[in-house]
């Protein structure tokens, strides 16, 4: 029996250790993103995975437009597409 102890906890600890240090900070990260992108409103200035930034001038359920630039381009992306929401930008 303290054979079967000896070689199962080793494993018992690695996928406690497994769990701290990949699944939880992972958890942590998307339950910040989903945060961020309940939040967005028109006029949030963002940055998308493509590296777009532009200001959202039409919100969805699934979906932002952004309008980028003095020549006011209009794009329409997923949601999910968003990267981050830039703060403290002077114009």
């Amino acid at each position: 029996m303290e054979n079967i102890i000896r070689q199962v906890l080793p494993i018992i600890l690695f996928l406690g250790l497994m769990y701290f240090m990949l699944f939880l900070p992972e958890k942590k990260r998307k339950t910040a993103f989903q945060k961020m992108i309940s939040e967005l409103k028109v006029n949030d200035e963002v940055t998308t995975r493509g590296g777009i930034i532009g200001k959202i001038v039409k919100l969805d359920e699934e979906t932002i437009t952004l309008e980028t630039g003095a020549d006011r381009v209009k794009i329409k992306f997923a949601k999910s597409a968003v990267a981050a929401v830039r703060t403290g930008v002077a114009e």
